[in-house]
């Protein structure tokens, strides 16, 4: 079996990007940064950078990328993978997926040579026959000969199957052993990190019963949420939908034991659906619940009614939206989009009412402080702090060496947290230029950061205020807000984690990876209670309002909502 190393993937992304031509700058901010950081470290870009712009840019591969193979160089064995496979399969199921083709390729050109082929193989088995026969005469006159080359094959078998044998169990039975091999055969991975013995629990494995699988959508899910007002979940994914579903109270199901679901379809496109550019890349609810905003790869900005009837579509971006949000007045939506902007959209006349351009590369994150003031980060490692109606920031924070993921205000808009590429998150306050602290202890870059509904002015005043970070380095982190410092480490994911999510009541914190697996932890013990294994990456995990429901999206197309009671 061939190995795909980290140094040659890089090398391979780099060449299909190059050859497919890619001018989108979420792609040349992406590679740039890549190319910079191995100047600077003398060596390609990690394995865990390319995940962190493979995956924010997954929506353009998918649609722009030249996957005909009439223009490829098919000795180059990154031609032979989809976009997707990088990020959802291991790899091993790379290697495999190489090898096939690489297989039926030379198959192909085989069946091309005709006849020719066929005489020569012809020959080539009248020459073995020829040969055996020769063989099985000898064979005839030294009988012990014979016998003893058939024993000894008979114990190659017995120690191939044994070996086969000791290889599954050890990988079943032993995750870190299974785990280091991938590290020692030199295949792509994240550097494996200490499995909790919680993972191991079987109690803590979440019922098929307690689980309704939600099908229809025929692409990966990239975001779910629900609405604050009852019992609706809507998803937004790369098959230029997104899906409003109709959940039932009580403990799920499966889909197929209750039959049709009741689910309304948001189209994002106009007649043929395999139009380009549409994919959903983030969507959010108005506070009441009545209207759904969603954001596309094409630049648009949708809301939607809570039946699925389009209200408006805002246009005047130039590049994908990546995050959208309301304020909690309900009266604008605020949009980040790659093309380095961020826009304030006026719902009541549907028109936007002021562009927001202080940013030199692509809008990652945005996030309301109150109902006019708001904060973006991007590319460009900056944090602005603006206010509708002012033409400049009030504040410009300083700080971040590498791009910033994510943004957030803690629940009384006093502190804003936020994650970067350069493996640190920090926390901000608007009285002070330089941040209050300084959160280094993840080893790779943090991708996502969500506060806990705690602490003074919230529904849980009694409970400390948290921050949570999860991080390319399969990790979650929980920080002491006041004082700056871990509290504890979540160690049970083995691949990069994309989402967390607290439960209303602040006890309880759900993670997602690319490890297929969601877990929700007990954030007064650290420790996993409950743990449920897919069949595909997680993108978003989302609790609904009562806390007794969390709903994740997955990369092979469906949402499950599983069913918390502890």
């Amino acid at each position: 079996m061939i190995s795909i190393t980290s140094a040659e993937l890089n090398y391979l992304v780099f060449r299909y990007l190059h050859e497919s031509g890619f001018t989108h700058s979420a792609f040349a901010f992406g590679y740039e940064a890549g190319i910079n950081k191995s100047t600077i470290d003398g060596n390609l870009v990690p394995p865990s950078a390319l995940f962190t712009f493979v995956q924010k840019g997954i929506q353009y591969l998918e649609l722009e990328a030249n996957l005909s193979g009439t223009n490829a160089d098919m000795d180059d064995d990154f031609s032979f993978l989809q976009p997707l496979d990088l990020i959802t399969k291991d790899p091993y199921e790379l290697q495999r997926i190489i090898k096939a083709k690489k297989e039926n390729l030379q198959k192909d050109r085989l069946e091309e040579n005709g006849k020719h082929n066929e005489d020569t193989q012809v020959n080539e088995l009248e020459h073995t026959q020829e040969r055996e026969e020769k063989k099985g005469r000898e064979k005839e006159q030294e009988p012990g000969k014979e016998t003893i080359e058939k024993d000894r094959e008979r114990e190659k078998g017995k120690e191939k199957e044994k070996a086969h044998q000791d290889h599954i169990i050890n990988g079943e039975k032993c995750e870190d052993k299974f785990v280091m091999e991938y590290e020692e055969n030199g295949t792509l991975g994240p550097e494996p990190m200490d499995i909790s013995t919680n993972t191991t629990s079987l109690p803590c494995d979440i019922s098929s019963h307690d689980v309704t699988i939600l099908e229809g959508h025929t692409s990966e899910v990239f975001t779910c949420a629900w609405s604050p007002s009852g019992l609706l979940l809507a998803s937004g994914s790369g098959d230029s939908s997104a899906r409003i579903w109709t959940i039932a109270d009580g403990p799920g199901s499966s889909s197929s034991q209750n039959g049709p679901l009741n689910v309304v379809v948001l189209k994002h496109f106009r007649g043929r659906t395999n139009e380009k550019s549409k994919d959903v890349t983030t969507l959010d609810w108005n506070g009441d619940g009545t209207l759904l905003a969603t954001g596309s790869y094409d630049g648009q900005a949708r809301i939607w009614s809570g039946d699925g009837e389009l209200r408006n579509t805002l246009n005047k971006h130039k590049g994908p939206i990546f995050s959208l949000k309301w304020n909690k007045k309900g009266d604008y939506l605020l949009s980040g989009s790659v093309d380095k902007t961020a826009i304030v959209w006026d719902i009541k006349t549907g028109e936007w009412k002021q562009a927001f351009e202080f940013h030199s590369g692509p809008t990652l994150d945005v996030d309301w402080r109150n109902n006019v003031s708001f904060a973006t980060c991007s590319t460009d490692g900056l944090i602005n702090v603006c206010k509708v109606g002012e033409n400049r920031p009030i504040k410009t924070f300083l700080g971040h060496q590498g791009e910033v993921n994510a943004i957030k205000w803690d629940p009384t808009g006093s502190l804003l947290a936020s994650c970067s590429d350069d493996y640190t998150a920090k926390i901000w306050s608007l009285k002070q230029d330089k941040y209050l602290h300084d959160l280094k202890e993840h080893i790779k870059e943090i991708y996502t950061i969500r506060w806990s509904p705690t602490g003074p002015g919230t529904n849980n005043p009694n409970q400390p205020l948290l921050l949570a970070s999860a991080s390319f380095d399969s990790t979650i982190k929980l920080w002491d807000v006041e004082l700056g410092r871990l509290i504890c480490s979540l160690n049970g994911h083995r691949d990069p984690v994309y989402s967390v999510a607290f439960s209303p009541n602040g006890e309880y914190l759900a993670s997602g990876s690319m490890d297929k697996c969601m877990h929700i932890w007990s954030v007064k013990e650290g420790k996993i209670v409950k743990t449920y294994s897919g069949n595909g990456g997680i993108f978003e995990v989302c609790w609904n309002k009562e806390g007794d429901k969390v709903a994740a999206c997955f990369a092979n197309n469906v949402v499950c909502v599983l069913d918390f009671r502890m």
